[in-house]
């Protein structure tokens, strides 16, 4: 009898799965990215979004991810300062995960 099994990886630099973590491991990343969703989103609504982040771990956060293109921003040349973040096409690769998380933690409260 013949099982189905996966062929896992040593854990190196080039485990996908760590570099995966690299990127989305962060405690507030996925909740950033669930948070803008498939939606515009202001800074200010989005720290409402997130209780308990700091403002600066948030701007870290948000500078972390334009930078590496999973979230866009845009600002506008207005006073007071008006920014809106969306995601990318990558950053919306990320929603199945963060949806996965959420069914996931909905089955374990019960």
């Amino acid at each position: 009898m013949k099982r189905n099994q996966k062929n896992i990886l040593t854990s190196d630099e080039n485990c996908p799965v760590r570099r995966s973590l690299a990127l989305l491991g962060g405690k507030w990343t996925l909740l950033i990215l669930f948070q803008i969703n498939e939606r515009v989103i202001r800074y200010g609504e989005l720290k409402r979004a997130i209780p308990g982040i700091s403002e600066k771990v948030l701007i870290q956060e948000l500078n972390f991810l334009v930078e590496h293109k999973f979230v866009a921003k845009k600002a506008y040349p207005e006073i007071p300062p008006r920014v809106e973040y969306t995601l990318t096409e990558l950053g919306q690769k990320t929603l199945p995960i963060a949806d996965t998380l959420a069914t996931f933690g909905l089955e374990s409260l019960k």
